[in-house]
């Protein structure tokens, strides 16, 4: 229809000429009341923002001389940020002369990342920012589950059948 006419169209109804996609070819409009338009396209947009996750990076410090129960529990506060759909930054500080020794900060960095394991994928892998290690491990996407349907149990106790004779013709 020619705008025009749409114009014309929407004035006698006391309406108006609404664009809804002006991406379109032919632009696409149509005759109703703006307010409403407003308020519903507001209403829908609420809605999208309610149902959004936000994702949080969680940091998880360790040092170069951490001990093996320090490290399991910051490992499983890792696990657990990851479980509830957050990022998380494994951050490692050198301090003094530890500056000599970055292969033992790797070392727990990357045990963090492969004990972590399918829980999380790492975003950045450990890389050095002035005296700081740092490496990201994003949540996994959850796969559904596969749903194995059982066995049906075979009654072993019950009295073997006799097969009938069959007469031959």
């Amino acid at each position: 229809m020619v705008p025009f006419e749409a114009l014309k169209m929407a004035r006698e109804r006391a309406l108006d000429l609404v664009e809804i996609s002006p991406n379109a070819n032919p632009p696409v409009c149509k005759i109703q009341d703006y307010g409403k338009f407003l308020y519903e396209k507001d209403k829908s947009d609420r809605a999208a923002r309610k149902k959004q996750k936000i994702i949080v990076i969680k940091e998880v410090k360790f040092s170069v001389n951490v001990d093996e129960h320090d490290y399991v529990t910051k490992k499983n506060q890792a696990v657990r940020f990851l479980g509830e759909g957050d990022k998380v930054k494994a951050s490692l500080r050198f301090k003094g002369r530890q500056m000599a020794h970055r292969d033992l900060g790797y070392k727990i960095i990357n045990r963090l990342i492969m004990d972590v394991g399918e829980a999380g994928v790492v975003e950045f892998m450990p890389r050095m920012e002035g005296t700081t290690l740092h490496a990201i491990i994003a949540p996994a996407k959850k796969a559904e589950p596969v749903v194995v349907p059982k066995p049906k149990p075979v009654a072993s106790t019950a009295a073997p059948v006799a097969a009938e004779p069959v007469a031959a013709s």
